[in-house]
């Protein structure tokens, strides 16, 4: 271990007064920002689901059950629903949580200068998305409104089998709007933040370590276990197993933090624990500017691709080729079959598109986030696309916040993605594509995709509805070949069984730091 490695692992876990927390957890990239209504990546997620909290939370299972709503009851129509507000539920200044509160975050997250990107999370809420496009302008005739303090009555456009679990979800957690009034942008930073989760933010040093510690005026504080959690940003695997590795991190948690090369060596060990859930690694095409914006060219590319390559050679933690956005799991949805892998037809493609054997094409950039993974999997398909294509492409690697705002501006020709499913329905995957979403990041825009998103919303009959999404997944993947798909997710997590608990695998990846505790 190199010395710059050997002084920072000293730092990890100390904090401010040099005392280690009660947990340290390795988490992957710096967080983008710990504003509910902004972030989109599970390492962010991850903390601020433990600084805020919304009508519903996640269990170990990934299930939601009861958060700041004690209860709720839902019409015979399943489109209302009315949630009762617990009196003990508090901000972490003492003050209590309200369903006024919940009526003004929705407010924000929907509002255009906001810049949500996951808005639409709020868009099966009546006339939520009118009011997010500009189309209406009066938000009393969103579906939303504070009954009293304690009452919040939620009219839906559809009824929507996951909106329990929607209510768990980052943009629909409440947020203080008397500190984002007085301090703009800074709200989140400590010492001016206020949230209603189990912990609250005592310290942030950026590329450094989050220090949250136990919200004193939480509902539920008797049975938080842990007083004081390090959440340290790192995303380079090595780095993070040495952190691991030496004792200063008790808990590796994010999906790319154990090493490739390792993974023989540790599949064999107690403290190794990988599980099957719903995500997907998969590139984006730029449709909307350069040769990607011929769908030949992103089909030749798609087909250029061994998948079965990259998960032996590359990922080998028993991760599963996808042909398919949507991962296996959800009973009664059949995924398309996808593109094949066909280096022939890939290369007919390209040449009928106008660029036989490569030529002609202009710089093509592959833009990924830094981390070892991601290189290693971005050289084998730079070798892919050679051998198959005789396309040459420059790599581009940025760090996690940078990469986000790269993808999200279109300053890329293919990109490297992964999405986590909010909740286990094939709807969480392919509703991010609409036109103009804010998680779409490629400009893809169709108005029949929309449609046959929009009518599964509609369907009652759930066999319906799952073949009408399979449609609209095998426009996304074989006719407009928008992304591919390059694997399903193993989550992986590296703790001794004998001195942490309270994680259990499930579909959606959701590990609760509240619900985590030392043996």
């Amino acid at each position: 271990m190199c010395a710059l490695a050997i002084f920072c692992i000293g730092l990890a876990g100390c904090g401010a007064k040099g005392k280690r927390a009660d947990l340290v957890m390795l988490n992957g990239a710096e967080p983008e920002s710990l504003d509910p209504a902004v972030i989109t990546g599970q390492p962010e997620g991850r903390i601020v689901n433990a600084l805020f909290e919304g009508l519903t939370t996640f269990d170990r299972q990934g299930h939601p059950i009861p958060g700041v709503a004690e209860s709720w009851t839902v019409s015979p129509d399943a489109k209302t629903y009315l949630f009762k507000l617990r009196a003990d539920a508090k901000w972490s200044d003492g003050t209590p949580v309200t369903a006024r509160d919940f009526v003004a975050s929705w407010r924000r997250t929907l509002t255009p200068e906001t810049a949500a990107s996951y808005n639409y999370q709020l868009f099966y809420v009546k006339n939520a998305k009118a009011f997010a496009d500009g189309k209406l302008t009066d938000f009393a005739q969103v579906g939303v409104r504070a009954l009293d303090d304690r009452t919040l009555e939620v009219t839906l456009e559809n009824p929507t089998p996951f909106f329990l679990s929607l209510c768990a979800t980052p943009p629909l957690e409440p947020v203080p709007l008397r500190a984002i009034e007085r301090h703009g942008d800074d709200w989140i930073k400590p010492g001016r933040i206020v949230s209603n989760g189990a912990y609250i933010l005592e310290d942030w040093r950026i590329n450094d370590h989050v220090r949250l510690r136990k919200n004193p005026f939480y509902w539920d504080r008797a049975r938080i276990a842990l007083e004081v959690v390090d959440v340290l940003p790192i995303s380079k695997a090595n780095v993070a197993y040495n952190f691991y590795a030496s004792g200063e991190a008790d808990l590796s948690l994010d999906k790319g933090l154990a090493p490739t090369a390792l993974l023989d060596d540790l599949k064999k060990r107690p403290d190794f624990h990988a599980a099957s859930f719903f995500a997907t690694y998969f590139l984006r095409y730029n449709c909307a500017a350069g040769p990607f914006r011929d769908e030949r060219v992103r089909r030749a590319f798609s087909l250029a691709v061994d998948k079965r390559r990259i998960v032996e050679k590359i990922t080998r933690g028993g991760e599963r080729p996808a042909a398919s956005l949507v991962p296996p799991g959800i009973d009664g949805y059949a995924s398309p079959d996808g593109l094949p892998y066909d280096p022939v037809e890939a290369r007919r493609l390209l040449a009928e598109a106008g660029y036989p054997g490569g030529r002609g094409l202009p710089l093509i950039r592959y833009l990924y986030a830094d981390s070892d993974l991601n290189r290693d999997i971005a050289v084998e398909l730079q070798d892919m696309w050679l051998n198959a294509l005789g396309v040459k492409i420059s790599l581009t690697s940025q760090e996690w916040k940078v990469y986000l705002n790269s993808m999200n501006s279109l300053d890329y020709e293919i990109s490297r993605s992964s999405w986590v499913g909010d909740y286990p329905d094939p709807n969480t995957f392919l509703d991010m594509f609409l036109t103009g979403g804010g998680n779409n990041r490629t400009g893809f825009a169709d108005p029949a995709y929309d449609r046959l998103i929009a009518d599964a919303g509609r369907e009652p009959d759930p066999k319906k509805r799952f073949e009408i999404l399979g449609e609209a997944e095998r426009m996304l993947l074989e006719k407009k070949a928008v992304i591919c798909p390059l694997y399903f997710y193993v989550g992986i997590q590296l703790y001794d069984p004998k001195r942490v608990a309270g994680l259990e695998p499930n579909l959606i990846d959701e590990h609760p730091i509240r619900l985590m505790y030392r043996k």
